[in-house]
């Protein structure tokens, strides 16, 4: 179901009007262009140092099969997938290339196989990359180039909107569940709208591609609405005790928190789970540390 809202396509996904893009023609070439924005785009959300080029795809397998430390091992295990990423985008481009000159490579091809091959694994070794907050792992943007290539980027779209809905409704939920236990103070009234504002505009930040005129609206509304959560301060009330002054001085690091979630998972456009449910226990904790 689709309808334009201020002029602007969008279609109805899991109880949310999201922006409409048609998706392009669904070729090899136009696949290999939706890929390496999507491989850009993960490492960038993901942690430092995992981007290892496809050629020391060898070199990163034989550091993870060599470190026995639990701790080491999960870096090395981020940076072989992120080798064998990388390695599949390579094939991947040479395939395009050959294309490109006539030459029709199969699904069964050898080299499509090696491609799907190092995708599938890099998939699997994806629980070991964390977020570049040092949060939760991001499988699921992990995932993202891995659809393109195995299914038609028609469906890829639809699992996209899926996805942003998902993502939009932890959004709220993020933002209600912060309202809600904020409301204990009265020093908090004022911060009730600012949330509401960047719950709205963390929304629109989900859904609007960067190649879309109106990202050059929705970033800086995005920012700026952010920054007006980071540098809220409640007041303290005259004579309040020191136990009442800890709990409001803690209820804006939760504040700072809620929007650092909300700004990751709208930046990301996929739910980010564990974090979120993370999140919800410290705010109950806090309404029942009231004093």
């Amino acid at each position: 179901m689709t309808r334009n809202i201020n002029g602007i396509p969008h279609i109805y996904y899991d109880g949310y009007w999201i922006r409409y893009y048609t998706p392009p023609e669904d070729t090899l070439s136009e696949k290999k262009r939706l890929i390496d924005a999507l491989t850009k785009r993960t490492f960038h959300h993901t942690e430092a140092g995992i981007n290892t080029p496809g050629e020391k795809l060898e070199l990163a397998r034989e550091a993870f099969e060599r470190e026995d430390n639990p701790q080491r091992k999960r870096v090395n295990a981020a940076m072989l997938a992120g080798a064998l990423f990388n390695r599949a985008t390579d094939i991947f481009t040479t395939i395009v290339d050959l294309e490109q000159k006539g030459i029709t490579i199969t699904r069964d091809n050898a080299l499509m196989a090696q491609c799907s091959k190092c995708f599938t694994e890099a998939l699997d070794l994806s629980k070991n990359v964390l977020h570049h907050s040092g949060e939760e792992g991001v499988d699921e943007l992990w995932g993202e180039p891995v659809k393109v290539f195995t299914m038609p980027i028609g469906d890829y779209y639809t699992s996209r909107y899926r996805k942003i809905a998902q993502a939009m409704r932890e959004i709220d939920l993020i933002g209600n569940t912060l309202k809600c236990t904020l409301r204990i103070h009265d020093s908090f009234a004022a911060a009730h709208p600012l949330i509401d504002d960047f719950v709205s505009i963390a929304k629109k930040e989900c859904e609007i591609l960067r190649t879309d005129m109106g990202y050059y609206q929705v970033w800086p509304e995005f920012v700026a609405d952010g920054e007006k959560l980071t540098e809220f301060l409640a007041p303290i009330p005259r004579g309040a005790s020191s136990a009442l002054e800890r709990h409001i001085k803690r209820g804006t690091l939760l504040l700072r928190g809620g929007k650092n979630l909300i700004t990751w998972i709208a930046n990301v456009r996929v739910p980010m789970p564990v974090s979120t449910r993370s999140f919800l226990e410290r705010c109950e904790q806090y309404r029942d540390s009231v004093t």
